[in-house]
């Protein structure tokens, strides 16, 4: 019989209350994070600490602001030279993969938590009887691939991908995934021009904000 946890990670409908491997994970990383956003702004060396704590890997060069936020912890992959700005939201009930160099700013979210659309399907008809939530909860991940540039506020639902040095305008509601070599802004978030970043090595780009 599959655990709720196992339930969570094959993408099925789960129910976190009721998993000792879930419930405990959400508490040891709640407290990891209590500790995380109180150290000290200098103190570089015990922040570093807590994200290997926290994240299920870390790469080199990773710099994450406070406060940060994020539910499981453990199902956040990050790779080399990653800035993760101030006041950022991941829920990781599934795995979050980031590559190498990616830049997310401040108020980023990334959802991998969602509903059924359906209300038969949202809502447990039995749940007080059961000593359950009266809703239930389902898991996809999220990739972040290498290069890519997430904007200011923008929100990444569950199930997507951002191509490899793709960016992200700011505030853009990302419910489908992007491309590699893009620009993509808006709700929802839709591909307003590509590149090829070998015709544009060396060039002067338009650096206006996104």
């Amino acid at each position: 019989m599959e655990t709720e946890y196992e339930k969570c990670m094959s993408g099925k409908p789960f129910i976190g209350s009721k998993d000792p491997q879930i419930t405990e994970m959400i508490l040891r990383t709640r407290r990891l994070l209590m500790q995380f956003n109180a150290t000290d702004y200098a103190d570089t060396k015990r922040k570093q600490e807590l994200l290997r704590e926290i994240f299920g890997s870390m790469g080199k060069g990773v710099h994450v602001d406070i406060d940060f936020h994020c539910e499981y912890g453990k199902h956040i992959f990050v790779g080399d030279k990653v800035i993760i700005n101030m006041n950022c939201t991941f829920v990781d009930n599934s795995p979050i993969t980031i590559g190498d160099r990616v830049l997310i700013a401040p108020n980023v979210q990334i959802y991998t938590a969602g509903h059924p659309i359906l209300p038969q399907e949202r809502l447990a008809a039995d749940w007080l009887e059961k000593g359950t939530p009266f809703f239930r909860t389902y898991a996809k991940p999220v990739r972040i691939e290498d290069g890519v540039w997430i904007g200011g506020g923008a929100i990444l639902l569950p199930g997507v991908t951002v191509g490899r040095n793709s960016v992200i305008g700011a505030g853009s509601v990302v419910n489908r995934s992007i491309p590699e070599n893009c620009v993509a802004a808006g709700n929802p978030c839709r591909v307003a021009r590509c590149f090829d970043p070998e015709e544009t090595a060396g060039r002067r780009m338009d650096y206006g904000s996104v």
